[in-house]
């Protein structure tokens, strides 16, 4: 009987360690098909953030070229009025002269006989 229970003793042990290794790997094969979706989502993660830049890149890239569309509009703006008050500063200064020219006949005219030689 002694010997029948030493095997008995030893079979179980055998069948405890094997169990135990069975739910060992069981338990490494759910930490391994767990990491694998974790890094999954994580792939998906960055996935998503990189087109959420790509389109966050190309919307500022578009509204910058808005601006620039704006600013040189303006810049040539710009140029045209200041070319306009040039031509209209030399208007005025040409203005000027005929009426000092005008004003110096009138004086002229009206400080003597008409502006007519004497007989």
């Amino acid at each position: 009987m002694d010997c029948s229970s030493g095997i008995s003793s030893i079979s179980s042990g055998l069948q405890n360690s094997a169990s135990e290794e069975e739910l060992m790997d069981q338990r490494k094969r759910k930490r391994m098909i767990s990491n694998r979706e974790s890094a999954r989502r994580s792939r998906l993660r960055k996935r998503k953030q990189l087109d959420d830049l790509i389109t966050q890149a190309s919307h500022l890239m578009k509204e910058n070229q808005e601006i620039l569309i704006g600013f040189n509009a303006s810049t040539q703006h710009c140029l045209n009025v200041e070319a306009e008050n040039a031509i209209l500063r030399t208007q005025v200064a040409e203005l000027r002269c005929q009426i000092q020219s005008l004003n110096e006949i009138v004086s002229f005219l009206s400080a003597g006989n008409g502006g007519f030689p004497a007989e």
